[in-house]
């Protein structure tokens, strides 16, 4: 979330940064907003000042007992009163406005960010290793792990539908060997601290991460209710807003009643562990010296995927549910860059060591993340797609994330706290990385080599045939 104060003070650079995510202006709007609740905010006060002091004269009225006197006091004020409440209604509007405005506009990009409408904006930072050689044709990772009995699609369509995936056998082993060989890198080479969260989070969490309100519609929920106490809330939520039972057919109006009537119900599934991570430090007062934090765990993630109708449809590159080690880090605002490279190495670690081929990606203005000011994608090689593929993105959010979740740091000596800044990034997606093995570790009778770094992770065993 963006600090007005800042846009007050340079509205012309405010809109450049968002004319660079290809956004118009806004600082115009959101100003005049700013501008209405200070108005409001100050007629308040001075309200409640003269609140005050008609107080005290009421009080000396009735003490002398002049009754005419008292009276008009009294009827001075109730009418008051009653423009109070009016300041206080229009006020109670302006800041849901603004603040709604607020809650939707992306992160700046950061100076150093190439301009471009898309991914074909992004610009290569570095290439690291050789693409492999094959005397055959490769094949696609689906292809390899159905004809091995290992990989079934159908039998997760049958219990979930499609865009998931039920593995057995080795290439379950695989995925169980991928998390504890990534997590035992992070945590014994790069000093990151290994957490189990919870995988389901309430409205507070995800908006503390920018999931919400903007991303609703990406994210899975669940509702802590039975359906009898649903619908007899959902009838009372409809009453409450006055609409009528014809206007609650339309679907915007069904969500805002749907909003409110499982308001403290509902339970969001995590679409990565960033969101449980960042959020421990939520509402918190960091002591400065113990900065950096440094976090990771290894959890299923869940992504309605409502945006990617049509995309990948084969195969386990994107699913609703997936498993990936996350990496998240809290740090002083003067190490963000610093601990956003460490943090990107890491990453890379875990592909150099699984001998693969990639490439280190700086994404453009037009393919960064929401809350991101500066994201590196690696993105690994794929022969049977003959194609790079993300496999990692690690994010510097700056302050952004921090500012909505309230979380702060404070030294010793100093009077005031700041807002700590937070980086996120996959350390790595295990799904894509079994699909990078497959394809890149493939013999020409479809078995599949164990690179050298797994092999004690999956039992010694030297490949899966």
């Amino acid at each position: 979330m963006h600090d007005i104060k800042f846009i007050r003070q340079s509205p012309e650079a405010f809109d450049a940064g968002l004319a660079r995510r290809g956004l118009a202006p806004m600082s115009a709007n959101l100003l005049k907003l700013d501008e209405e609740k200070r108005k409001l905010l100050t007629k308040i006060q001075n309200w409640q000042s003269e609140k005050n002091k008609m107080a005290k004269e009421i009080g000396m009225a009735k003490g002398k007992g002049d009754t005419a006197l008292f009276d008009e006091l009294m009827l001075k004020q109730s009418i008051s009163a009653n423009s109070a409440k009016e300041f206080e209604e229009n006020l109670a509007k302006i800041e849901a406005a603004l603040q709604s405005l607020l809650d939707n506009i992306p992160n700046l990009p950061g100076d150093d960010i190439p301009e471009g409408k898309d991914e074909h904006g992004n610009k290569e930072v570095r290439v690291v290793g050789t693409k492999p050689t094959f005397a055959f044709k490769p094949a696609l990772h689906d292809n390899l792990g159905e004809k091995l009995g290992l990989m079934d699609f159908d039998g997760a369509a049958k219990l979930s539908g499609a865009r998931f995936v039920v593995l057995k056998g080795a290439l379950a082993r695989m995925e169980r060997a991928l998390a504890s060989f990534m997590l035992d890198i992070h945590t014994t080479q790069f000093g990151y601290v290994e957490y189990v969260p919870p995988f389901l989070v309430r409205d507070n969490a995800a908006y503390g991460t920018g999931q919400l309100p903007k991303f609703k519609d990406d994210l899975f929920s669940t509702i802590n209710t039975s359906y009898n106490d649903y619908f007899s809330r959902m009838l009372k939520a409809q009453v409450e807003l006055g609409f009528s039972p014809e206007e609650a057919r339309n679907d915007e109006i069904f969500k805002k009643i749907e909003d409110k009537a499982i308001e403290g119900s509902r339970f969001w599934l995590i679409p990565t562990a960033e969101v449980p991570l960042t959020n421990l430090v939520n509402d918190t007062i960091i002591d400065e010296e113990t900065l950096p934090h440094r976090l990771t765990a290894y959890t299923p993630c869940f992504r309605s995927e409502a945006g990617a109708s049509g995309k990948d449809t084969r195969g386990m590159i994107r699913q609703h549910q997936f498993s990936k080690v996350e990496l998240v880090s809290i740090v002083h605002p003067d190490k963000s860059d610093e601990e956003h490279e460490r943090m990107t190495g890491a990453a890379e670690e875990i592909l150099k060591r699984l001998g693969l081929h990639y490439r280190v990606m700086l994404l453009c203005t037009g393919d960064m993340g929401f809350c991101s000011k500066k994201t590196y994608d690696l993105e690994v090689w794929m022969p049977g797609q003959d194609a790079f593929r993300e496999i990692s993105s690690c994010s510097n959010c700056g302050d952004f994330q921090a500012r909505r979740m309230k979380a702060r740091f404070k030294g010793k000596a100093a009077k005031e706290t700041q807002f700590v800044h937070t980086l996120n990034g996959s350390g790595v997606a295990i799904g894509r990385t079994m699909v990078a093995i497959l394809e890149n570790y493939q013999n020409e009778d479809g078995s599949i080599r164990i690179p050298d770094a797994l092999k004690p992770y999956m039992g010694g065993i030297e490949k899966i045939g």
